[in-house]
């Protein structure tokens, strides 16, 4: 640990046991991320943030803790407060042993991407479960937001080929969202925020970008990240989430959700730069053949391929057989 990590975090309890300290590089967050090795070899993640943050991060961890509480593998809270002298937050959690899912995924037998999958949606289905604090519900819906994303989509240099279709859609169809009581939400729940542990259970990790809202908003990152690295497994969150078939209206708000990302995540995109605004437009051209030009509510990928061999007791009793897509919605 250097000097000047030293005098940033002395008064962080417990810090004289560290005994190494590595930036973690991976993820979108503003925070700085650091994996915490102490001298008992205990492992923990160490965020921080600037001090102006300190109502928002307290809130955040606070949150964590309600999650913390329901018994599934996740980064659990582990210490909070403010350091070098108030001019930054701290958040400590554990560190959950593993391999990032979303890199995992592909190289396993289909009927395993699947399995994890229902995991996962077992586990997201759980955190919706808890209940809103009336404090946290937010006095609007996100439906006006989204409308005006969409017309700086519009106005911007970034239009894509056959972009009136999902523009079109949204605003044909913008009242199927929200139509849920507002549950808790992750945020952010992909592949890309869970981890592949040692005993093939999943652990959840990367709670900051956490809301209040439409749980079935919590759904169109599979669309936008998860199908690139396992289609079985966003079966399998959506089998397993509903515990059967899912209802028609969470298709028809699903298609809402990802006819918005497809476009404004583009325009979002900017701000990171050219490549990552050509890999938002390939996500683009991959939603609008997922859903034929968003002319239909269930998107192509989707199929009871996997559910069909799926017994929760014994596993798959076959595998591997061929797809066959929905066509009743």
């Amino acid at each position: 640990m250097t000097g000047v990590m030293r005098a940033t975090w002395a008064d962080i309890p417990h810090s004289g046991g560290w005994a190494a300290v590595e930036e973690v590089a991976k993820g979108w967050s503003s925070d700085k991320k650091y994996r915490i090795t102490t001298k008992e070899g205990q492992r923990l993640l160490l965020r921080i943030s600037g001090g102006e943050q300190y109502q928002a991060k307290k809130k955040e961890y606070e949150i964590i803790q309600k999650f913390g509480a329901l018994g599934f593998p996740m980064s659990a809270p582990a210490g909070f407060g403010l350091c070098d002298g108030g001019k930054r937050v701290y958040m400590l959690l554990a560190w959950v042993e593993g391999r990032d899912l979303e890199a995992v995924l592909p190289g396993l037998p289909e009927s395993e991407q699947y399995r994890l999958g229902r995991e996962a949606g077992r586990i997201l289905r759980l955190i919706h479960s808890l209940p809103v604090a009336a404090a946290d519900v937010p006095a609007e819906t996100k439906k006006a937001k989204k409308l005006a994303q969409l017309a700086r989509y519009e106005s911007s240099r970034l239009r894509q080929e056959g972009d009136q279709a999902p523009l079109r859609y949204v605003r044909e169809n913008i009242d199927w969202i929200w139509r849920l009581p507002p549950a808790y939400l992750h945020g952010d729940y992909h592949p890309g925020n869970l981890i592949y542990r040692d005993d093939g259970s999943i652990g959840v990790i990367d709670f900051n970008r956490w809301e209040v809202g439409d749980p079935y908003e919590e759904f169109y990152k599979l669309e936008s990240f998860g199908i690139e690295c396992s289609v079985p497994y966003c079966v399998g969150q959506i089998d397993a989430y509903f515990d059967g078939p899912a209802p028609e209206d969470f298709w028809r708000a699903l298609a809402v959700y990802a006819a918005h990302a497809a476009v404004h995540s583009i325009q979002w995109a900017k701000k990171f730069g050219p490549e990552e605004v050509d890999a938002m437009a390939a996500r683009y051209r991959r939603a609008m053949d997922s859903y034929d030009g968003f002319r239909r509510i269930v998107p192509r990928w989707y199929t009871d391929k996997w559910s069909r061999d799926f017994h929760p007791r014994t596993g798959f009793a076959e595998a591997d057989r061929s797809i066959c897509f929905r066509k009743d919605l």
